[in-house]
């Protein structure tokens, strides 16, 4: 299994119509064959002065794929390659961390 975490900064202010373009590309994403999971997660307040913070225009894209020939099919999908389209004037930076199992 290959696990992703990419991180993903958003120009000052435009987290929330970011992550609305992301939202509305996970239904593709997830019916892609390999795709076991797809979703975002942001910083919550829970846990106080221990917790490291990603930022206000920031989320993390957590991802497994059976495999990284079904990453790199996902990496090359038409709906992902439109989807950069549309958000990248929305991005400050990215951060793509590929990971297997140690």
């Amino acid at each position: 299994m290959i696990h992703v975490i990419a991180v993903i900064t958003a120009k000052p202010g435009q987290r929330a119509a970011l992550l609305d373009l992301f939202r509305a590309n996970v239904p593709a994403v997830l019916a892609e064959d390999g795709c076991i999971e797809y979703g975002a997660a942001v910083d919550i307040d829970a846990i106080g002065a221990a917790q490291a913070r990603f930022g206000d225009d920031a989320f993390v894209v957590i991802e497994k794929w059976a495999s990284i020939e079904h990453l790199r099919a996902h990496a090359a999908a038409p709906h992902m390659k439109e989807y950069g389209l549309k958000a990248k004037d929305l991005i400050a930076n990215r951060a793509i961390h590929v990971l297997g199992a140690a």
